[in-house]
């Protein structure tokens, strides 16, 4: 058929036509369809910030977790502890806690003490950087929080002796030092001993940007099998302070010796700095039948720790206890202990238990699988409406994270920790919020360019950006130095941006919409 300008004029006679037969034979003609309405815009509606603390113990004594060994090179070392930090930001992690002070010496540089032989073998030698400052580095480039964690006892082991560097506290001051069985321990009833470890905590929070400071459980020794019965040799140092007008008997003076501590410690690391938290991680188990049913260890007898007190005089920002138990055990039964010490949470501290992820396939007769610690961070999240409840949980080792022994990490990574989340803000040292930045988007074809602008000199840890991506929400957290951040452009219907300060308060939310 050949095309004219005709043509239209007559298919407009024939539907003409058409139309007028359809009314003669009673039929209506067809109207033309309106097309549906558009679907109504979906609500941009901004969550809440996700908080839950995800930490990780790194062990450097006897290379437990890092170095692996002794003796390696600076970049040997160094792209250990990176796979390391991969390691915790691939399994949803948020924090790890890095032994700097194991037994009186150092993982960075201090007129204090000595090198810490972990890194070269040797007590005293300069390992050619600064460990501590390296894992600052980068752990902010992984969104991660650093807590330096010491040891303020703890001296050597009897077989360490005569390797001790001339700069450690035991050869300077043997005086303050004693046996027991096969360890060395600094008297924590001599105020010297106390004097030297609160000036090598607080000398790290004035020169290092850590987010917290931690202690785990060592105070006075453990009972040791080997030496069955014996009972640590502070009789000179109990005499003195009974010569000076004492009237505690040893173990409540013991036991005061350690509560001293740990209360000054809270109050001069706040002195040193306002805004770093103050966590410690005792034994799990306060006494026994604390709650009914639990046996083991009295840790308020044996080792002097009366840590409820610490906890209900609020001398930590953070009470990590030692939970190194199964949910089904009977006598140590994890889920009694947490909810138990969630009820002495009076002053509403972070309550982050210790979870023993270093049972998982471990070769005993009892290994835990991967699925318990999931299981034990499910039961965390069950008590966070309570009072004191816990907010979040610490996994003791990295090797079994960094190895993905069992699986553990790879089941971390695709269920409990999947999302990410932000540590909880820490508000009884500043419930202030920081000013929100402003912020600048623009479209670079693939990815939305997210410029931030920083509008206070007050110090930040982070910077959090989220997006909606075809409905499901996305984040990343970043470094205050880095103020540009690409996001994916397709389905990106928003942007958030939030300031985070050093106590982990969030500023206002700073949103922008296409």
């Amino acid at each position: 058929m050949q095309w004219t300008k005709a043509t239209p004029r007559v298919l407009t006679a024939v539907m003409a036509a058409a139309m007028l037969g359809a009314c003669a034979s009673g039929e209506s003609p067809t109207e033309p369809v309106a097309p549906p309405p558009p679907p109504p815009p979906v609500a941009f509606t901004v969550p809440a910030v996700t908080r839950e603390f995800r930490g990780m113990w790194i062990a450097t004594v006897a290379n437990i977790d890092w170095p692996s060994r002794s003796g390696l090179s600076v970049a040997q070392q160094q792209t250990e502890f990176s796979l390391i930090l991969d390691a915790a930001e691939q399994a949803g992690l948020n924090a790890v806690v890095l032994q700097v002070r194991a037994a009186g010496d150092a993982l960075f540089p201090s007129t204090l003490e000595p090198w810490s032989r972990s890194l070269t073998g040797t007590q005293g030698v300069d390992p050619g950087y600064d460990p501590l400052a390296y894992a600052i580095t980068q752990a902010r480039l992984r969104g991660l929080e650093v807590h330096a964690w010491f040891n303020p006892f703890r001296a050597a082991n009897l077989s360490d002796t005569l390797r001790l560097a001339s700069s450690h506290l035991a050869v300077r001051r043997p005086d303050l030092t004693r046996k027991y069985c096969t360890q060395l321990w600094f008297d924590p009833g001599e105020a010297a001993v106390q004097d030297q470890a609160i000036a090598v905590i607080t000398d790290v929070l004035r020169r290092y940007d850590v987010d917290a400071v931690h202690l785990d459980d060592f105070f006075y020794p453990y009972p040791d099998s080997k030496c069955a019965g014996l009972d640590f040799p502070d009789s000179a140092t109990y005499a003195a302070y009974q010569r000076g007008g004492g009237l505690m008997v040893r173990a409540d003076w013991r036991r005061d010796n350690v509560n001293r501590f740990v209360e000054r410690l809270y109050r001069e690391a706040h002195i040193a700095s306002p805004t770093a938290r103050v966590g410690i991680s005792p034994f799990g188990i306060w006494r026994p039948g604390s709650p009914a049913g639990i046996v083991g260890l009295d840790s308020y007898a044996s080792i002097y720790a009366d840590s409820r007190t610490w906890l209900q005089r609020g001398w930590v920002d953070y009470f990590a206890p030692q939970l190194y138990w199964s949910i089904a055990s009977t006598g140590q039964n994890f889920g009694a202990l947490l909810t138990w010490w969630g009820q002495q949470n009076t002053m509403r501290r972070h309550l982050w238990p210790g979870l023993a992820a270093y049972r998982v396939s471990d070769g005993s007769t009892t290994p835990y699988t991967a699925a318990e610690i999931p299981a034990q961070v499910q039961l965390t999240r069950g008590q966070n409406a309570a009072a004191g409840g816990s907010t979040g949980s610490l996994l003791y080792n990295t090797t079994v994270v960094l190895n993905d022994r069992g699986g553990l990490r790879s089941l971390l990574t695709s269920g409990v920790f999947a999302a990410r989340a932000l540590p909880p803000a820490t508000d009884w040292l500043d419930a202030v919020s920081p000013p929100a930045p402003t912020i600048g988007v623009t479209s670079l074809g693939a990815v939305l360019r997210v410029s931030i602008t920083p509008v206070t000199s007050e110090p930040l840890s982070w910077y959090l950006i989220r997006w909606r991506t075809n409905g499901t929400w996305s984040q990343r957290v970043q470094r205050v130095t880095a103020l540009i951040v690409d996001v994916p452009s397709a389905g990106t219907d928003g942007v958030v941006v939030n300031a985070i300060d050093k106590v982990g308060n969030a500023s206002s939310d700073v949103v922008w919409r296409p």
